[in-house]
Formats: structure tokens, C-alpha cells, sequence
């Protein structure tokens, strides 16, 4: 028996399926959004008291704090999320010439960039302040750029191995490198005291909503599932 493999034909979900999805999503989003713009007592003092121990833990812990910064500065950056999802972009167009889904791709990662800086200028959430910090960073704390911005790329790519039938093995290890990437962004940012937890929580959320919404349209402009 043939095993698929990522040159195999597309296939894609039920429509319906993914905008179940899409509404999971787009409501503790909405919720932690407002919650934070209000400043809702409770989650802010829960977000202090995470960002108090974790930051004496990163003080503490000199050289998990040093290897934390090597991680979200250069290996989980923005930047290289973004690299990586442009050098997918190319090997779509390379190796199947499909520029629709190469422009999908491409669209979608803007989108997303776009979306976390509006929302920081909208909410305008001040970042931890420490007199002793371990790092630091600039512009509006929510949601964390870092962690939606690794969230939708990781998001992206897994789906993009679904679509094109990647065997058991290779949609396995990639799905533990994403799941270890997005959640270890997400800690770094946190550990070193430049996000708020609630930061990352929304940053994982609106990163989930946006792939929903993505490949929702996708599957409307593309059509059916072929067989």
C-alpha cells in the first residue's frame, strides 16, 4: 500500500468542522481580551503573582535564564517564524507550483503580524517592570507576539503537511516540534519577565483563531474535498 507523503495531492476537512473550530477559538479570545483591556482584578493579580516567581526563578537561575534567551531571541524570533514560513512559501511554488496556496500562506503570516500589533496599540498593556531584569523588550505587552506568532506559523505548516498526506512519522515528529516550540516561546517569554502569562495565553488563542479563519477560507475559495 501506497503511503502518502508530502508530494501526494491535496486533500482538504469539512467546512463545517473548521468553523467549529474557528467559533472554539474566537471565544476565550474575545473574553481574555476583554478581560485584560478592563483589567479585570483577578486575572491581573493572577498575572502578577505568576510574573513574581517566575522572575525569581530567572534570577536565580542564571544559566536557564541565559539558554531561555538564546531560544526566543534567535531560534523562536519572529523573525525566523517568518523565515520559515516564507521559505515554505517558496518550496510551494517550487516544487507544485502552487502559487494560490504560496500567496495563502503568505497573506495569512501578514495577517496575523498585523493583527497582534493592532491589538497591542488598541489595548496598550504596560509589560512587567523590574528593578533587576533578566531581558528586556519593547511596544505594547498583548497579546505576545512571540507566542502567536510561532502559534499560527507552526499552525500553518502542520496543516500544510495534513493537506499534502505527510505520513504517520513525519506529521508525528513535526507535531511535537510545534507543540515544543509553542509552548516553550510562550514559557521563555514569561521566565524572562517581558510578558504577562495572560500575554502568551492570548497570544496562543488569537495564533489558533487566525489558522481557523485561514484555512476556512481556504476551503470556500478552493472548493470541495477531491478524492
Amino acid at each position: 500500500m501506497h503511503t502518502p507523503t508530502v508530494d501526494a495531492p491535496p486533500h482538504r476537512p469539512s467546512t463545517t468542522r473548521t468553523a467549529r473550530v474557528a467559533a472554539a477559538f474566537a471565544a476565550p479570545s474575545v473574553l481574555l481580551l476583554v478581560l485584560v483591556a478592563l483589567s479585570w482584578g483577578p486575572l491581573m493579580s493572577l498575572d502578577e503573582s505568576i510574573a513574581h516567581t517566575t522572575h525569581r526563578w530567572a534570577v536565580a537561575e542564571s544559566g536557564m535564564t541565559h539558554a531561555f534567551r538564546i531560544l526566543t531571541d534567535w531560534v523562536w524570533d519572529p523573525v525566523t517564524m517568518r523565515l520559515l514560513a516564507a521559505a515554505t512559501a517558496i518550496w510551494l511554488v517550487w516544487r507544485h507550483r502552487e502559487w494560490w496556496l504560496a500567496t495563502w500562506l503568505a497573506v495569512t503570516s501578514a495577517a496575523g503580524t498585523a493583527v497582534q500589533q493592532g491589538l497591542k496599540a488598541a489595548v496598550g498593556r504596560e509589560r512587567p517592570a523590574w528593578p533587576d531584569p533578566v531581558d528586556s523588550a519593547h511596544y505594547a505587552a498583548f497579546p505576545s507576539g512571540h507566542a502567536m506568532t510561532a502559534t499560527v506559523v507552526f499552525g500553518l505548516l502542520l496543516w500544510l503537511l495534513h493537506l499534502y498526506g505527510a505520513g504517520r512519522v513525519l506529521m508525528r515528529t513535526a507535531l511535537a516540534v510545534a507543540v515544543v516550540s509553542v509552548v516553550g516561546v510562550g514559557v521563555t517569554r514569561i521566565w524572562l519577565g517581558v510578558h504577562w502569562a495572560s500575554d502568551v495565553l492570548g497570544g496562543w488563542l488569537l495564533g489558533g483563531l487566525t489558522i481557523a479563519l485561514a484555512v476556512l477560507t481556504f476551503e470556500k475559495w478552493r472548493g470541495p474535498t477531491r478524492t
